[in-house]
Order: C-alpha cells, then structure tokens, then sequence
C-alpha cells in the first residue's frame, strides 16, 4: 500500500507527460548470457572461442517500441548478417528482421508477425495478464526515475544437446517426455513519468513505462526516448502472414524443432564427439 501511494504522489509531483493524446519512441539494448559446453575433440579451442563470439553476437540486438496510450509496435531496428564458423560450419539464427509484435493494451490482445524457416506467422491472441508485485525500491534510468516490479514464472529448462552415437529407440522415448521446469524471477524497472502500461516484447501492465527488464539471462535495457517525435508515427498492426493463435504456433515450431534434431543428429554409430548447447532463459 505504501509502494502504491509513493508512486501516484510521484505520477502528480513529477514530471509527467501531460498531453492527452501523446507518441513515444523508446529503443530497447538486448542481451542473453549462455553456457556452452563442447565435448567434441575435434573442435578446438580456437574454434569454440570464435563460436562463442559469432553467438554473443547474435544475442545483442537493438529494438524500437514506437506507443501511444493505448498500443505499440515492437521491432528489431537492425538484423544481423548470419555467422559462420570456419570451412564448412554455419550457425544461423532467425534475425527477425521482419518481425513485428503489435500490442493493444486497451483491447487486450496481441499480433506478433513472426517470419520462421521462410514462411510468415500472424499470431494473434489475447494478452496474458502479469501478476506484477510492486516493490519500493527505486532508482533513476537516464532522467527518469524508475520503480522495480518483480514476477515469477515457471519456464523449461533448455539444453540442446546434439550427441553422438546410436540412435535407440529409448531415446526417442525420452525426447517425448515433459520438459523439466523451473521457476524464475523476472525482475522489471518502470517509470510514472510516461504512464503507458506497456514496455518492450511482452512484457506490460505496469503503471508506467518499462524501461529495464532482468528475466533469467535475457537483459533489456532502454536506451534512448524520445516524446511526441516532430514527425508524427502511425501505428499500424501487421497483416502478412499465416493466422494462427500462440498455441497453435507453438506447437507447429515444436514440430519443427524436433525434425530439426532429428535431421542434424549424428548418424547412429558416429565417432564424433557432442556438442551441449544450454541458453538460459
């Protein structure tokens, strides 16, 4: 309760934005720690360092959240060239490069254009509501003073793990099982000074900007914003794409994903080593 009166005395007492109907840009750094582990002897290390960096490279990316009161527009501002990794390894990742997640915080749903594997994906869906624990503490985020908010979720643990040898039928048994869940904090910073109940990705539903996010090894950090920008920004939903809900597209990239394995997995009786690939969260 006290968190609560602090921040809407500070909604009146600083500055806020006053116009009615107002635009923002804000630009979004992202970054995702991982562990990689290669049991191969035939990489060396010369190669696994040069893979680390291709990697690290990959998750540092820059986003754009153009917003209003009530919707937004999510978008990677510059897509990444695919990586390689010596004569005869590629590592490509998707850039996302036409990717765009639209949110609609008034009517409470989503569109995410997702382009995965060459073909486009419209996902639409409601949004899920966060249940946000508002803390005390506070701190300022360049000029803005920022509140923190914290959530936990429970989320699979995630371990590619391309290994050698046969290929028993056993295993196959095991790939089917449930993934193993944990749970995770996910630690946010927002600011009154702009109240919009939205932020970067899917994250939203706070009583102003989010401008930080801490969610397991994915750090989002704001970089940059500008308010009411000369030129004014249309905000306008994607619409390319095949039409599915989340749990449709879910379950078609698990498909996927699986025949992925199944395609790049060693052949039964192969010498060479594996390779054990774990990107938390």
């Amino acid at each position: 309760m006290l968190t609560r009166i602090i921040i809407m005395t500070l909604m009146v007492v600083l500055p806020t934005v006053n116009a009615q109907d107002f635009q923002g840009v804000a630009t979004y750094k992202t970054h995702r720690d991982f562990d990689i582990k290669m049991d191969s002897t035939k990489v060396n290390d010369a190669m696994q360092k040069q893979m680390i960096e291709m990697m690290k490279k990959q998750f540092q990316k820059t986003y754009t959240l153009t917003f209003n009161r009530s919707a937004s527009v999510y978008k990677q501002e510059v897509a990444l060239d695919k990586p390689q990794v010596g004569s005869g390894f590629q590592m490509s990742f998707s850039s996302g490069g036409s990717d765009m997640l639209y949110k609609n915080i008034q009517q409470k749903t989503y569109i995410d254009q997702k382009e995965t594997m060459g073909k486009k994906f419209l996902i639409k869906d409601s949004i899920v509501p966060i249940d946000w624990q508002l803390q005390s503490d506070t701190k300022h985020i360049g000029e803005y003073m920022c509140f923190k908010a914290t959530y936990t979720k429970q989320v699979p643990k995630l371990n590619f793990n391309f290994n050698s040898g046969s290929n028993k039928k056993e295993d196959n048994t095991e790939k089917e099982k449930e993934p193993e869940m944990t749970e995770r904090m996910v630690t946010a910073w927002y600011t009154p000074q702009i109240p919009v109940s939205n932020g970067p990705a899917q994250y939203h539903g706070l009583p102003g900007l989010i401008l930080e996010i801490h969610d397991g090894k994915l750090t989002v950090i704001c970089s940059k914003i500008v308010i009411n920008p000369e030129e004014q920004i249309k905000i306008e939903s994607p619409t390319k794409g095949k039409e599915v809900n989340q749990k449709e597209y879910d379950i078609i990239m698990d498909k996927k994903q699986k025949e992925m394995m199944e395609r790049y997995a060693p052949s039964r009786g192969s010498k060479d080593g594996a390779i054990h690939i774990t990107i938390g969260g």
